[in-house]
């Protein structure tokens, strides 16, 4: 089961446990028909938290009520903490055109492949995106000046890596 991170638990709202999830879904949405939202307690360990009911603040924050949190106080022990989402959930409520949709591709560098985006932060002029190689996690810019072609059909993404940018990752 592979998991995309969408955003995190920013802050908790009012005193019965709302929380706020600020997300990079690239769309205004309130997460209709969605069960659960996951939590990482450890590396790759997930728990399912359920959803009792959502509603959009904004294009990018969602309140957010979860099953067994009905306090300020143990709301705010899920602040700040990253949000994940199944893939096939994911892939429901994620905008096509949003940098985030990316997750999942497999990097191209010419003809060989680097391996598939874990990861994505969107920066003001390049997205920087994380792939394992040689076992660590290695960071890779995309931006206009790289990216060669898109592939969406495929899940593949052509970019010309810079020279000795991987060689530091090991």
């Amino acid at each position: 089961m592979e998991y995309f991170k969408i955003g995190k638990l920013a802050a908790s709202h009012g005193l019965s446990g709302e929380l706020i999830l600020q997300h990079s879904l690239g769309k205004k949405t309130a997460l209709k028909g969605l069960e659960a939202i996951f939590i990482e307690q450890t590396k790759d360990n997930f728990i399912p938290h359920f959803i009792v009911s959502t509603s959009i603040k904004n294009d990018t924050d969602i309140y957010i009520n979860l099953e067994g949190i009905d306090n300020k106080e143990i709301a705010r022990k899920l602040t700040p903490k990253d949000v994940w989402l199944q893939e096939e959930d994911f892939k429901k409520f994620v905008a096509k055109a949003s940098p985030i949709a990316l997750l999942g591709y497999e990097m191209i560098d010419g003809e060989t492949s680097r391996g598939k985006i874990i990861e994505v932060i969107e920066q003001p002029h390049q997205i920087l995106c994380t792939i394992m190689y040689n076992g660590n996690e290695a960071l890779v810019p995309i931006h206009e000046g790289n990216l060669v072609k898109m592939d969406n059909k495929n899940k593949k993404v052509f970019i010309e890596i810079p020279d000795g940018l991987l060689e530091i990752y090991g």
